[in-house]
């Protein structure tokens, strides 16, 4: 059964093409949803589909893209993320 999950990663996550390389992961992985830059530095993931597509995304985000130097990864409530037909950037 499908559910959402959100994210907050904080580290050298903006400028390194966080964003576009979790969009891609996100759709290799089936799942839709968003990544957006906060004014704090962190990016913030939400994300919708399948239990473990949404864990393999979890692990993917500890690690990031090659350029990212994740620090810390948090799970904060959904705030019932709406069931999107993609994964957006913006």
């Amino acid at each position: 059964m499908a559910e959402s999950r959100r994210w907050l990663i904080s580290g050298r996550v903006q400028g390194v093409f966080f964003r576009e390389s979790t969009r891609r992961e996100a759709e290799r992985l089936g799942l839709a949803g968003r990544a957006i830059n906060l004014a704090d530095g962190r990016v913030e993931v939400a994300a919708w589909g399948e239990p473990e597509a949404l864990d393999a995304l979890a692990d993917w985000l500890r690690r990031g893209p090659r350029l990212a130097r994740v620090v810390g990864v948090e799970s904060v409530s959904p705030d019932d993320v709406p069931a999107p037909e993609y994964f957006s950037t913006g």
